[in-house]
């Protein structure tokens, strides 16, 4: 009898979740609508709140073919034509994470075929989907822009495409 009541407890902690589903800091997941300059749906972000931080899933339409680059920017506001109103990477408090602010993603580039689509995941692992300084809810939200072309040390590419990033109601 002993063995069966250990045995269903550590199936019971196996099949449980990583995470509480309830925890503020992974929150429920939110879905970014991505535009670009004209107004026009390029895709779409899922952003779903992990221990590791905020996993991004990208489906992405109607974007120049070639590699991109992808920051998460300090305010909510994607005013066309140049995004410039997304305001500077997100940087919670003034942090910097090993040369990084807490809106940039390591070694991601988002590579966009030559249908003008891409589909994969990435972690942004300095932020976080909960109520702290870190979250991309911070200040009444942030925003999700892709760049033209790789970012490098010559300066920020163009923005193309913004997405707000705000807490569901």
């Amino acid at each position: 009898m002993r063995s069966i009541v250990c045995v269903t407890i550590l199936f019971a902690c196996l099949s449980a979740p990583a995470f509480p589903q309830d925890n503020p800091a992974h929150g429920k997941p939110v879905t970014v609508n991505i535009k670009n300059a004209q107004g026009e749906s390029v895709g779409t972000a899922t952003l779903t709140g992990s221990p590791e931080g905020v996993r991004i899933k990208l489906d992405i339409k109607n974007l120049p073919p070639g590699e991109h680059s992808m920051h998460i920017h300090q305010f909510a506001k994607c005013d066309p034509p140049d995004f410039k109103s997304a305001g500077p990477h997100f940087n919670a408090a003034g942090h910097n994470h090993q040369g990084l602010t807490s809106g940039d993603i390591p070694n991601f580039l988002l590579i966009v075929a030559d249908d003008h689509t891409a589909h994969v995941s990435v972690v942004a692992p300095n932020v976080t989907m909960g109520a702290d300084d870190h979250s991309v809810f911070s200040n009444g939200g942030t925003a999700l822009v892709i760049h033209a072309a790789e970012g490098g040390p010559a300066g920020s590419p163009a923005r193309i495409a913004c997405g707000t990033i705000t807490k569901p109601e």
